[in-house]
Formats: C-alpha cells, sequence, structure tokens
C-alpha cells in the first residue's frame, strides 16, 4: 500500500495563507470583543463542556475559548446555540496568534489550559505551548496578577509546565490559590489520575525580584487528583 505524500506549498505560499489566516483572525476579534476590558481565554477548548458551564457561572464575564480543530469548534459552537448566555464564544485558533491579534485594550483576566496535548516524543516537545516565548507573550497581554489554570493527566508534561512557571521572571506559582471552577471535562472523566497548578503574573515591580531568589520550598503545586470513577 503506496503511503500519502504530504504536499509541501512554496513558502511564498505559506507566508502569504499565514499572513490571511492571522489578519482574518485580527477582524473577527475586533468585531466579537468589546473595544476595551478583560476576557477569561480557555486554549484547546474541545467541545465547550467546561467553558460553557464557566460563562453559566460567571455572567460578567467575556468567555472566549479557542481550539485548533474546526469539528470541535463547529460541536462546541452547537452547545453555544442551545445555552442563553451571550458572554461565549468560541474561534478557531492557535492560542498564539490569537494573542497577537487581540485589540489593545483588552487584557486576558485568567487562563484555562486543560488536558492539552502532551507532546509525549522527545521530537515533538517543541510542539508543547508551554514555553518561555508563549508565557512572556501570555503575561504581557494579561492584567495584573491574572492566575493561569493548567491541569494535565500526563506527568512529564505537567513537570515540563511547572519549570516552566518557576523559571519564567513573569510567572509565580501560587500554591495557596483554589481552583477557580470545576466541572469536569471529556478528558478529565477519562483520567485516572491528574495534575493542577496555578500561576499568577508576577507584579512587574517584583518580577527582578523574583528572578535574584531561590525557589521556595514549598510545594509548587497541587497533589494528584485522582479520578473516582468506578
Amino acid at each position: 500500500m503506496l503511503k500519502k505524500q504530504r504536499i509541501q506549498l512554496p513558502p511564498e505560499e505559506v507566508l502569504q495563507k499565514t499572513t490571511l489566516r492571522r489578519d482574518l483572525l485580527k477582524t473577527i476579534c475586533s468585531e466579537l470583543l468589546p473595544k476595551e476590558g478583560a476576557i477569561t481565554l480557555e486554549i484547546g477548548c474541545g467541545h465547550g463542556h467546561f467553558l460553557t458551564e464557566y460563562a453559566k457561572a460567571h455572567p460578567d464575564s467575556t468567555c472566549i475559548g479557542i481550539d485548533l480543530l474546526n469539528g470541535r469548534i463547529e460541536r462546541a459552537d452547537r452547545k453555544k446555540d442551545r445555552s442563553p448566555e451571550k458572554n461565549l464564544h468560541f474561534l478557531k485558533a492557535e492560542a498564539t496568534e490569537f494573542l497577537l491579534a487581540l485589540p489593545k485594550q483588552i487584557q486576558i483576566e485568567a487562563y484555562f489550559l486543560l488536558f492539552p496535548d502532551p507532546w509525549p516524543k522527545r521530537r515533538h516537545h517543541k510542539n508543547r505551548l508551554l514555553d518561555s516565548d508563549f508565557l512572556s507573550l501570555a503575561a504581557q497581554k494579561s492584567s495584573p496578577t491574572s492566575p493561569f489554570y493548567f491541569r494535565t493527566d500526563h506527568c512529564d508534561y505537567f513537570e515540563w509546565g511547572r519549570k516552566a512557571f518557576e523559571a519564567h521572571p513573569d510567572w509565580a506559582i501560587a500554591p495557596e490559590l483554589n481552583w477557580a471552577f470545576e466541572q469536569t471535562t471529556v478528558f478529565q472523566e477519562k483520567a485516572e489520575s491528574y495534575q493542577s497548578l496555578i500561576a499568577i503574573k508576577v507584579d512587574p515591580a517584583k518580577s527582578k525580584e523574583k528572578s535574584g531568589k531561590e525557589l521556595s520550598k514549598e510545594p509548587s503545586h497541587r497533589l494528584i487528583l485522582q479520578n473516582n470513577r468506578h
């Protein structure tokens, strides 16, 4: 059986498609979002189970869910259409491109990254979202002391994310904070166990102070939470 060969587009055509996609995303954001203020962002929203319930519980927050797969966004939109909430929107977008497309007056008041693709193979680690460049951009687009909620059932990716937050001068892990909102997702239901952490954006005045200090000896993340399914 012959393997399908990927068609590689010329670089100039790739650049043109990327530019058009990003320009369209900027237009959508400017039309969809308020002129100024703060939004809650779920990265990798899947079928929208979590964010739909979150929007119901937080009617004063503008809630945006993004995902890369058309099918997931279509199902999330159908869920949204059955809900009376007007503060909920789903978009097909990559996280970095979405943040860059945001109007300057819009800030992120909370991030949720729940059970992202762990990219377990070493050669694919470069595709993991939580790296220094992304966390710098996320901090730049955040309101003061914005929380970043991260949850995964992949132990290696959890350690990867924990170390990324701990090493970054703009973020500090906050073990004293409670998880903002619990709503079991499809991936959470399937997981035998998972780990969670909450990081908060560091006050710029304290950012340099953090980078020069030794990390706290206190536990910097939540214990493994067991799924109680039988």
